[in-house]
């Protein structure tokens, strides 16, 4: 759980995801009692949250940086394919990238696509403080299961 938390720092790394699955299997392992049941669908909520940040507050960062639905949606993939095909960090470029180049050859003006880009990264920064924030919740929640486990 330790290192979805730390690792949540990079963006397209699925920490959260790793913290949810740390939870599940200490669930199979140690049993789901009554307790374990409600503590692991808080913890499942938390993951749907902030897996939910990283896409909705990237793009509400492009978006309020002028960037156009299809740029964003461009970006959001090639961040992704940027992320397979050269892990951890080509989604860092990839993402960024797009979004520069798609407002520039729309707008003709690399002004919008410096704005556009600039709001995608500040939307990056917000969701690592929301991701990381979920991210300790969900800790601090498995804390609690296994302290007060049956």
């Amino acid at each position: 759980m330790g290192v979805g938390l730390f690792l949540s720092i990079i963006p397209f790394f699925p920490g959260v995801t790793i913290i949810w699955l740390a939870a599940l299997i200490y669930g199979i392992v140690t049993g789901f009692d009554t307790l374990g049941i409600l503590m692991f669908v808080l913890i499942t909520i938390g993951f749907l949250a902030g897996i939910s940040a990283d896409n909705i507050l990237m793009g509400a960062g492009a978006r309020r940086g002028g960037a156009s639905w299809l740029t964003i949606a461009v970006g959001l993939v090639a961040g992704i394919i940027g992320t397979v095909i050269f892990p951890p960090f080509g989604g860092l470029i990839a993402a960024p990238l797009a979004i520069f180049l798609l407002e520039v050859l729309r707008n003709r003006q690399w002004r919008s696509g410096w704005r556009a880009t600039r709001g995608l990264a500040l939307g990056w920064g917000l969701s690592f403080l929301v991701r990381f924030a979920i991210g300790l919740v969900m800790i601090v929640i498995w804390l609690a299961w296994g302290l007060f486990r049956t």
